[in-house]
């Protein structure tokens, strides 16, 4: 019996049932088959000696050529992400390894691949510390070394549920729980070697041998729990990368040494620009007076854009009822990243009434979010929850009016704070918080009218990028999965909704990818991927074209021929999260925000207390003109002063003495450039407004 195979240019060959992609690439060639270290087989990732399910489409992933100076060279993007997944997981494997023969009591739960490195979560009473990862290292250098295969397997559901029973791991029985939850027919398990060697059950895929681990290093150590509940047990969680190519690992640490110097975290303390303080909560953003002010400037230049494209501002409270997001299918569908819901005095009265165990139901009732989406999913109304999204809010304003065809587009904005419950470990500064603004805007329109409008979402996010020099991004369409139950509605719907993103996708003359599986789930959406001043890439604005809320909702306008018909909806938000827009920018400026974001733009400096008066005049004039500045009085020499403005990253600094005093003129000194010689006051103030207003970089 024979298997047909499609490779990437359309040709199709015939092989033996049971062949893997390995065979495949031998057929083509001997060179082909040594670099081959997995394949791609009907879009899912394979080990290169996996047997293949029958009839199908392959593209084989190989290692990367590796340049005279140590770095991998790729094909293309997709053979970058694939080679380094296979890679990455497979060096966590021999971290667990490593890490297990050097602390023979660990129990180990889980470790996948991460788009920089990978992790491996454990319970170890020992603590690993920065000192340990050396011996850790030189412990996975001697796995590698001998160049033992990865080699799969698999039992029945029955076989090997009885083999996690007798290895008696609780972690590992319930990941076994859940994949057999998700529908697998088997459980499956790597060795790493032959029979008897190091093996762990896992889903793969993985390298074909220990030997393609080129460079990796053990990065980090951090807690971490069970299933990410912080009443579950305690995990240490070790992080780790790895590369092809030892000069791709040294690339790799010099970024970081770079981004650790721009971690906005610190910089943010350092600047006063917002703090998250344990007493309110993580993940939970205070923003100071100076970092509001760059909020507030982002906002301000983003509304300017919004009056000329004709939106209009509304406001929309932080709760609303569970009912509401049942109708738009937040609730229940993405309740494990939701705070729990909130039930009524009444509600949880009637739960109570006639039970004999009010202790149980007490505690059920101080509910994780686990149990109040189950108590609530038996509640028919009667409760609320924090706002997980604006768009529910937004289209009930829609629908508080009748509207005609001549009404639209009816485009609704608003700054609007959201909550989503993270996991304390996924949690980072503010880039990754648990409650957010978004500058969202929800656009109802006519068929006719989707294109131009989709246009102008994207216009207005390429308008945010150019002006804040953030002009290296890539766009990623996300569409749906047809094999998948996540997706809802008609057929016809996304098809339409899926060639507006990528006809608008195209007009931008930039690179795009489009990624089966990455909806959401009421339609396709448009991602701007940012890239930073030191590579780093950031998930930023978005735009998402939707035919299903408004079904949901049963919208509808009256048309031209007096029937009704219903909208489609456009969720767009060029910043996305004005937290995670302004930590990015942070350290994209490296906290020398522009002069037109700086929430100190000039500081006078007189150069001693006589000179004080004048200072306060310069002051005045400054601030007559709009800006935001200050003067040092102290009694530092000039030296000091300039210091201090320097280490608040103050763009302006103006000098003042008794020449300048006579003359009216400012001694000017810039942050980075360094001194610019005396002019006139009336000079300087020209030449900053016009900075200002124009918002340079």
């Amino acid at each position: 019996m024979s298997i047909q195979v499609t490779l990437p240019d359309g040709t199709q060959k015939s092989y033996d049932d049971g062949s893997t992609p390995y065979d495949v690439a031998k057929s083509i060639g001997e060179k082909l088959a040594e670099a081959a270290i997995g394949a791609r087989v009907n879009g899912e990732l394979y080990d290169v000696h996996r047997p293949l399910p029958g009839d199908c489409e392959l593209a084989l992933v190989t290692a990367p050529r590796i340049d005279k100076k140590g770095r991998s060279k790729w094909r293309d993007e997709q053979h970058e992400k694939d080679a380094l997944y296979l890679l990455r997981h497979s060096t966590a494997h021999v971290m667990a390894e490593a890490i297990e023969r050097l602390y023979p009591d660990v129990e180990l739960a889980y470790g996948p691949p991460l788009d920089t490195g990978f992790y491996y979560d454990m319970k170890l009473d020992t603590p690993i510390r920065e000192a340990d990862f050396a011996r850790i290292e030189d412990e996975m250098k001697k796995i590698v070394e001998e160049n033992r295969a990865f080699s799969r397997y698999e039992l029945s559901t029955d076989e090997g549920m009885a083999k996690l029973g007798e290895e008696n791991n609780k972690y590992k029985l319930d990941n076994a729980e859940k994949a057999i939850e998700k529908g697998s027919a088997t459980l499956s398990w790597y060795i790493t070697g032959e029979s008897g060697n190091w093996e762990d059950l896992c889903m793969g895929p993985h390298v074909d041998t220990t030997s393609r681990i080129g460079a990796f290093k053990v990065m980090s150590v951090a807690a971490s729990n069970w299933k990410g509940d912080v009443t579950l047990d305690r995990f240490q969680r070790v992080y780790g990368t790895a590369f092809f190519g030892e000069a791709d690992l040294a690339d790799r640490m010099e970024a970081l040494e770079q981004a650790k110097a721009r971690d906005h975290r610190v910089i943010g303390r350092q600047l006063g620009l917002f703090e998250i303080d344990e007493m309110v909560g993580q993940g939970l953003v205070l923003w100071k007076p100076k970092g509001a002010v760059v909020r507030d400037q982002l906002q301000k230049f983003i509304s300017e854009h919004l009056e000329r494209q004709g939106y209009s501002q509304v406001f929309t409270p932080h709760i609303g009822k569970l009912d509401l997001y049942r109708t738009s299918g937040h609730f229940p569908y993405y309740a494990d990243s939701q705070y729990p819901p909130i039930l009524e005095r009444e509600t949880i009265r009637q739960l109570a009434d006639g039970c004999s165990c009010c202790a149980e139901l007490a505690d059920k009732l101080t509910f994780d979010g686990e149990n109040a989406a189950d108590i609530a999913a038996e509640v028919s109304g009667g409760g609320y929850m924090l706002k997980p999204m604006n768009c529910p809010h937004h289209i009930r304003i829609f629908a508080s009016d009748k509207h005609s065809y001549r009404d639209l587009p009816i485009r609704l904005a608003e700054f609007g704070t959201v909550y989503r419950w993270e996991q304390s470990g996924e949690l980072g500064g503010m880039t990754r918080v648990r409650g957010f603004t978004q500058d969202d805007a929800h656009l109802f329109v006519t068929p006719d009218q989707l294109a131009d409008e989709v246009l102008g979402c994207i216009e207005l996010v390429k308008i945010v990028f150019s002006t804040l020099g953030m002009d290296d991004y890539r766009v990623r369409v996300g569409l749906r999965d047809p094999d998948s139950s996540k997706f809802v509605g008609k057929e016809s719907d996304w098809d339409a909704a899926e060639a507006a993103c990528i006809n608008a996708a195209e007009s931008l003359g930039v690179s795009f990818s489009q990624e089966p599986g990455e909806a959401a789930f009421y339609g396709p959406k448009i991602d701007f991927v940012v890239k930073d001043v030191i590579g780093r890439e950031w998930q930023l604005g978005t735009v998402q074209v939707d035919y299903q809320l408004p079904q949901r909702f049963e919208l509808s306008y009256i048309g031209a021929d007096n029937a009704e018909h219903r909208p489609i909806m456009i969720h767009r938000a060029p910043f996305g999260s004005m937290e995670r827009f302004i930590g990015c920018l942070i350290e994209h400026f490296n906290g020398a925000f522009p002069l037109w974001l700086s929430p100190e733009q000039v500081r006078v400096l007189p150069i001693s207390d006589k000179f004080n008066d004048y200072g306060e005049k310069v002051l005045a004039a400054l601030k007559d003109a709009g800006f935001r500045a200050d003067i040092d009085t102290s009694k530092n020499r000039v030296k000091g002063k300039v210091k201090s403005a320097q280490e608040a990253k103050v763009p302006y600094m103006l000098v003042v003495g008794g020449k300048d005093e006579e003359a009216n003129t400012v001694s000017v000194r810039h942050r980075s450039e360094g001194d610019q010689g005396a002019v006139p006051l009336e000079e300087f103030l020209q030449s900053i407004v016009k900075e200002r207003d124009e918002r340079s970089l």
